[in-house]
Protein backbone atom coordinates (compact mmCIF):
# COMPACT_ATOMS: atom_id res chain seq x y z
CA UNK A 1 0.00 0.00 0.00
CA UNK A 2 2.78 2.42 0.94
CA UNK A 3 4.27 2.36 -2.56
CA UNK A 4 0.92 3.45 -4.06
CA UNK A 5 0.76 6.71 -2.12
CA UNK A 6 0.25 9.74 -4.36
CA UNK A 7 2.60 12.44 -3.15
CA UNK A 8 1.33 14.99 -5.69
CA UNK A 9 -2.14 14.53 -4.18
CA UNK A 10 -0.74 15.00 -0.67
CA UNK A 11 0.86 18.25 -1.82
CA UNK A 12 -2.45 19.47 -3.27
CA UNK A 13 -4.34 18.66 -0.07
CA UNK A 14 -1.69 19.97 2.33
CA UNK A 15 -3.33 23.41 2.59
CA UNK A 16 -6.35 21.94 4.39
CA UNK A 17 -8.83 23.52 1.94
CA UNK A 18 -11.53 21.72 -0.04
CA UNK A 19 -10.61 20.80 -3.61
CA UNK A 20 -13.01 19.22 -6.06
CA UNK A 21 -12.27 15.86 -7.61
CA UNK A 22 -12.31 17.58 -11.00
CA UNK A 23 -9.68 20.13 -9.92
CA UNK A 24 -7.47 17.47 -8.37
CA UNK A 25 -7.77 15.32 -11.47
CA UNK A 26 -6.65 18.25 -13.62
CA UNK A 27 -3.66 18.87 -11.39
CA UNK A 28 -2.59 15.23 -11.44
CA UNK A 29 -3.65 14.42 -15.00
CA UNK A 30 -6.03 11.65 -14.02
CA UNK A 31 -9.79 11.09 -13.83
CA UNK A 32 -12.05 11.63 -10.83
CA UNK A 33 -12.33 7.88 -10.24
CA UNK A 34 -8.55 7.68 -9.93
CA UNK A 35 -8.59 10.56 -7.42
CA UNK A 36 -11.17 8.69 -5.35
CA UNK A 37 -8.93 5.61 -5.22
CA UNK A 38 -5.91 7.74 -4.28
CA UNK A 39 -7.85 9.36 -1.45
CA UNK A 40 -8.79 5.93 -0.14
CA UNK A 41 -5.12 4.98 -0.10
CA UNK A 42 -4.24 8.10 1.87
CA UNK A 43 -7.00 7.35 4.36
CA UNK A 44 -5.74 3.79 4.79
CA UNK A 45 -2.25 5.21 5.39
CA UNK A 46 -3.61 7.16 8.34
CA UNK A 47 -4.27 10.64 6.90
CA UNK A 48 -7.60 12.21 7.84
CA UNK A 49 -9.09 13.07 4.44
CA UNK A 50 -12.68 14.29 4.43
CA UNK A 51 -15.06 14.04 1.47
CA UNK A 52 -18.12 16.32 1.18
CA UNK A 53 -20.48 16.11 -1.78
CA UNK A 54 -20.42 19.32 -3.77
CA UNK A 55 -17.22 20.56 -2.12
CA UNK A 56 -14.68 17.84 -2.75
CA UNK A 57 -11.85 16.58 -0.57
CA UNK A 58 -9.75 18.14 2.15
CA UNK A 59 -7.15 17.09 4.68
CA UNK A 60 -8.70 18.19 7.97
CA UNK A 61 -6.30 20.62 9.62
CA UNK A 62 -3.94 20.49 6.66
CA UNK A 63 -0.83 18.33 6.27
CA UNK A 64 2.31 19.63 7.96
CA UNK A 65 4.90 18.57 5.38
CA UNK A 66 8.61 18.63 6.11
CA UNK A 67 10.70 21.11 4.16
CA UNK A 68 14.50 21.07 4.11
CA UNK A 69 14.79 24.80 3.40
CA UNK A 70 12.52 25.66 6.33
CA UNK A 71 14.39 23.35 8.70
CA UNK A 72 17.76 24.74 7.60
CA UNK A 73 16.58 28.29 8.17
CA UNK A 74 15.58 27.47 11.76
CA UNK A 75 18.79 25.70 12.79
CA UNK A 76 20.91 27.38 15.43
CA UNK A 77 24.05 29.13 14.19
CA UNK A 78 26.24 26.50 15.86
CA UNK A 79 24.27 23.70 14.19
CA UNK A 80 24.61 25.28 10.75
CA UNK A 81 28.38 24.93 11.09
CA UNK A 82 27.99 21.23 11.97
CA UNK A 83 25.45 20.05 9.39
CA UNK A 84 27.08 19.14 6.07
CA UNK A 85 23.90 18.10 4.22
CA UNK A 86 20.24 18.08 5.19
CA UNK A 87 17.85 16.04 3.11
CA UNK A 88 14.12 15.39 3.37
CA UNK A 89 12.89 12.30 1.55
CA UNK A 90 9.30 11.31 1.01
CA UNK A 91 9.62 7.60 1.60
CA UNK A 92 12.53 5.34 2.50
CA UNK A 93 13.18 2.02 4.14
CA UNK A 94 15.17 3.39 7.07
CA UNK A 95 17.00 6.69 7.49
CA UNK A 96 19.53 4.97 9.77
CA UNK A 97 20.30 2.21 7.28
CA UNK A 98 20.69 4.75 4.49
CA UNK A 99 23.13 6.99 6.38
CA UNK A 100 25.15 3.95 7.46
CA UNK A 101 26.29 3.46 3.86
CA UNK A 102 29.58 4.91 2.67
CA UNK A 103 27.80 7.46 0.50
CA UNK A 104 27.32 9.88 3.40
CA UNK A 105 29.85 11.90 5.35
CA UNK A 106 30.01 13.42 8.80
CA UNK A 107 27.24 15.86 9.57
CA UNK A 108 24.77 14.34 7.11
CA UNK A 109 21.15 14.66 8.26
CA UNK A 110 18.21 12.83 6.74
CA UNK A 111 14.50 13.10 7.55
CA UNK A 112 11.71 11.03 6.04
CA UNK A 113 8.00 11.61 5.68
CA UNK A 114 7.56 7.86 5.96
CA UNK A 115 9.70 4.81 6.66
CA UNK A 116 8.70 1.44 5.32
CA UNK A 117 11.28 -0.46 7.39
CA UNK A 118 11.81 1.74 10.43
CA UNK A 119 13.71 0.01 13.22
CA UNK A 120 13.96 0.25 16.97
CA UNK A 121 16.27 -1.57 19.33
CA UNK A 122 16.47 -5.37 19.47
CA UNK A 123 15.23 -5.67 15.89
CA UNK A 124 11.80 -4.28 16.65
CA UNK A 125 9.93 -2.43 13.92
CA UNK A 126 9.23 1.29 14.41
CA UNK A 127 5.73 2.31 13.36
CA UNK A 128 6.30 5.16 10.90
CA UNK A 129 3.04 6.56 9.49
CA UNK A 130 3.35 9.07 6.73
CA UNK A 131 3.57 12.85 7.20
CA UNK A 132 2.74 12.58 10.90
CA UNK A 133 5.79 12.22 13.13
CA UNK A 134 9.54 12.85 12.94
CA UNK A 135 11.98 10.23 11.72
CA UNK A 136 15.50 11.59 11.44
CA UNK A 137 19.06 10.33 11.44
CA UNK A 138 22.42 12.06 11.79
CA UNK A 139 25.80 10.63 10.86
CA UNK A 140 28.91 11.68 12.77
CA UNK A 141 32.56 10.64 12.64
CA UNK A 142 34.91 10.12 15.59
CA UNK A 143 38.64 9.42 15.80
CA UNK A 144 39.23 7.89 19.22
CA UNK A 145 37.48 4.58 18.74
CA UNK A 146 34.15 2.98 19.46
CA UNK A 147 35.07 2.43 23.12
CA UNK A 148 34.90 6.19 23.69
CA UNK A 149 31.24 6.33 22.63
CA UNK A 150 29.83 4.63 25.73
CA UNK A 151 26.75 6.40 26.98
CA UNK A 152 26.12 8.19 23.68
CA UNK A 153 22.49 7.08 23.38
CA UNK A 154 21.79 8.39 26.90
CA UNK A 155 23.42 11.74 26.12
CA UNK A 156 21.31 11.96 22.97
CA UNK A 157 18.21 11.49 25.10
CA UNK A 158 19.22 14.44 27.27
CA UNK A 159 19.77 16.64 24.20
CA UNK A 160 16.39 15.73 22.74
CA UNK A 161 14.58 16.34 26.03
CA UNK A 162 16.22 19.76 26.31
CA UNK A 163 15.24 20.56 22.73
CA UNK A 164 11.60 19.76 23.47
CA UNK A 165 11.73 22.21 26.35
CA UNK A 166 11.89 24.98 23.74
CA UNK A 167 8.45 23.85 22.58
CA UNK A 168 6.85 23.95 26.00
CA UNK A 169 7.40 20.29 26.92
CA UNK A 170 9.46 20.51 30.09
CA UNK A 171 8.64 17.20 31.75
CA UNK A 172 10.14 14.66 29.34
CA UNK A 173 11.67 11.72 31.20
CA UNK A 174 14.27 9.23 30.01
CA UNK A 175 13.98 5.47 30.29
CA UNK A 176 17.26 3.59 30.11
CA UNK A 177 18.77 3.15 27.64
CA UNK A 178 17.04 4.94 24.78
CA UNK A 179 13.39 5.94 25.32
CA UNK A 180 11.77 9.34 25.81
CA UNK A 181 8.75 9.24 28.10
CA UNK A 182 6.03 11.76 28.78
CA UNK A 183 3.31 11.24 31.39
CA UNK A 184 4.39 7.62 31.81
CA UNK A 185 4.07 6.77 28.11
CA UNK A 186 6.54 6.46 25.25
CA UNK A 187 7.02 9.67 23.27
CA UNK A 188 10.04 8.67 21.22
CA UNK A 189 13.13 6.55 20.93
CA UNK A 190 16.79 6.66 19.97
CA UNK A 191 18.71 4.09 17.93
CA UNK A 192 22.50 4.56 17.81
CA UNK A 193 24.36 2.31 15.38
CA UNK A 194 28.16 2.36 15.35
CA UNK A 195 30.76 1.10 12.91
CA UNK A 196 34.50 1.34 12.36
CA UNK A 197 37.61 0.79 14.46
CA UNK A 198 37.42 -0.05 18.15
CA UNK A 199 40.42 2.19 18.83
CA UNK A 200 40.54 4.48 15.79
CA UNK A 201 38.33 6.05 13.17
CA UNK A 202 34.65 5.18 13.58
CA UNK A 203 31.21 6.59 12.95
CA UNK A 204 27.84 6.72 14.64
CA UNK A 205 24.43 7.02 13.03
CA UNK A 206 21.97 8.45 15.52
CA UNK A 207 18.35 7.76 14.68
CA UNK A 208 15.43 9.53 16.36
CA UNK A 209 11.75 8.70 16.18
CA UNK A 210 9.39 11.17 17.83
CA UNK A 211 5.60 11.04 17.98
CA UNK A 212 4.14 14.36 16.84
CA UNK A 213 0.57 13.56 15.76
CA UNK A 214 0.08 9.80 15.63
CA UNK A 215 -2.83 8.77 13.37
CA UNK A 216 -5.32 6.62 15.26
CA UNK A 217 -5.61 4.34 12.24
CA UNK A 218 -2.06 3.02 12.76
CA UNK A 219 -1.84 3.32 16.55
CA UNK A 220 -3.20 -0.21 16.95
CA UNK A 221 0.13 -1.52 15.65
CA UNK A 222 2.01 -0.11 18.66
CA UNK A 223 2.53 -2.69 21.39
CA UNK A 224 3.01 -0.35 24.37
CA UNK A 225 1.44 2.78 25.88
CA UNK A 226 2.36 5.81 23.77
CA UNK A 227 1.78 9.54 23.63
CA UNK A 228 2.33 12.28 21.06
CA UNK A 229 3.00 16.01 21.25
CA UNK A 230 -0.36 16.92 19.75
CA UNK A 231 -2.16 15.31 22.67
CA UNK A 232 -0.43 17.65 25.14
CA UNK A 233 -1.25 20.78 23.14
CA UNK A 234 1.94 21.32 21.14
CA UNK A 235 1.04 23.09 17.90
CA UNK A 236 4.52 24.02 16.61
CA UNK A 237 5.26 22.77 13.11
CA UNK A 238 7.22 19.60 12.50
CA UNK A 239 9.83 21.73 10.74
CA UNK A 240 10.37 23.87 13.85
CA UNK A 241 10.55 20.83 16.13
CA UNK A 242 12.92 19.03 13.76
CA UNK A 243 15.20 22.08 13.65
CA UNK A 244 15.37 22.15 17.45
CA UNK A 245 16.14 18.43 17.68
CA UNK A 246 18.86 18.64 15.03
CA UNK A 247 20.38 21.78 16.54
CA UNK A 248 20.79 20.16 19.96
CA UNK A 249 21.86 16.82 18.53
CA UNK A 250 24.68 17.95 16.25
CA UNK A 251 26.14 20.26 18.89
CA UNK A 252 26.24 17.29 21.28
CA UNK A 253 27.91 15.11 18.67
CA UNK A 254 30.52 17.76 17.84
CA UNK A 255 31.75 17.84 21.45
CA UNK A 256 31.06 14.29 22.65
CA UNK A 257 34.49 12.94 21.81
CA UNK A 258 36.01 15.45 24.24
CA UNK A 259 33.32 15.69 26.92
CA UNK A 260 31.99 12.14 26.89
CA UNK A 261 29.03 10.95 28.93
CA UNK A 262 30.26 12.66 32.11
CA UNK A 263 28.95 15.98 30.79
CA UNK A 264 25.40 14.55 30.61
CA UNK A 265 25.20 12.11 33.52
CA UNK A 266 23.60 14.42 36.09
CA UNK A 267 21.12 15.77 33.55
CA UNK A 268 20.13 12.22 32.60
CA UNK A 269 19.67 11.22 36.24
CA UNK A 270 17.44 14.25 36.81
CA UNK A 271 15.08 12.84 34.15
CA UNK A 272 15.42 9.15 35.09
CA UNK A 273 11.93 7.70 34.63
CA UNK A 274 12.72 4.57 36.64
CA UNK A 275 14.66 6.00 39.60
CA UNK A 276 13.82 3.98 42.70
CA UNK A 277 11.56 1.66 40.74
CA UNK A 278 11.74 -2.13 40.76
CA UNK A 279 12.51 -3.44 37.28
CA UNK A 280 13.14 -6.70 35.52
CA UNK A 281 15.96 -7.00 33.01
CA UNK A 282 15.86 -9.59 30.25
CA UNK A 283 18.52 -10.38 27.69
CA UNK A 284 21.97 -11.84 28.26
CA UNK A 285 21.27 -11.47 31.98
CA UNK A 286 18.03 -12.08 33.86
CA UNK A 287 17.81 -9.74 36.84
CA UNK A 288 15.32 -8.04 39.08
CA UNK A 289 16.26 -5.08 41.23
CA UNK A 290 15.70 -1.46 42.16
CA UNK A 291 17.11 1.28 39.92
CA UNK A 292 19.57 3.32 42.00
CA UNK A 293 21.61 5.21 39.39
CA UNK A 294 24.11 5.07 36.55
CA UNK A 295 27.72 4.03 36.26
CA UNK A 296 30.28 6.52 34.95
CA UNK A 297 29.94 5.02 31.45
CA UNK A 298 26.14 5.05 31.45
CA UNK A 299 25.37 1.55 32.68
CA UNK A 300 22.18 1.07 34.69
CA UNK A 301 22.90 0.37 38.37
CA UNK A 302 20.49 -2.00 40.10
CA UNK A 303 20.29 -2.87 43.78
CA UNK A 304 19.65 -6.62 43.81
CA UNK A 305 19.47 -9.23 46.54
CA UNK A 306 23.14 -10.00 45.88
CA UNK A 307 24.26 -6.36 45.89
CA UNK A 308 24.65 -3.64 43.27
CA UNK A 309 24.96 -4.79 39.68
CA UNK A 310 25.60 -2.76 36.53
CA UNK A 311 23.67 -3.45 33.34
CA UNK A 312 25.46 -2.18 30.28
CA UNK A 313 23.95 -1.47 26.87
CA UNK A 314 23.23 -4.16 24.35
CA UNK A 315 20.37 -6.47 23.60
CA UNK A 316 18.56 -6.04 26.89
CA UNK A 317 15.06 -4.98 27.85
CA UNK A 318 14.18 -3.15 31.06
CA UNK A 319 10.58 -3.11 32.26
CA UNK A 320 8.98 -1.82 35.43
CA UNK A 321 7.81 -4.55 37.77
CA UNK A 322 4.07 -4.27 38.38
CA UNK A 323 3.37 -4.80 42.05
CA UNK A 324 0.57 -7.24 42.84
Amino acid sequence: MANNISWPLITCLADGEYHSGEYLGQQLGVGRAAIWKMVQQLQQAGLLIESVRGRGYRAAGGIDLLNAESINAQLSLAAKHCVSTLQVVRQIGSTNSTLATGEYGAGAVMLAEQQTAGRGRRGRSWVSPLASNIYLSVRWHFHQGIANLEGLSLAVGVALAEALGFHGVDDVQLKWPNDLWLKGKKLGGVLVEIGGDVNGDCYAVVGVGLNIAMPKAVAQDIDQPWIDLASVGVTDSRNAIAASLISHLVVLLSSYQVQGFARYKSAWLARNALQGQSVSVTGAAQLTGKVVGLSESGGLVLQTLSGEQVINGGEVSVRKVVQA
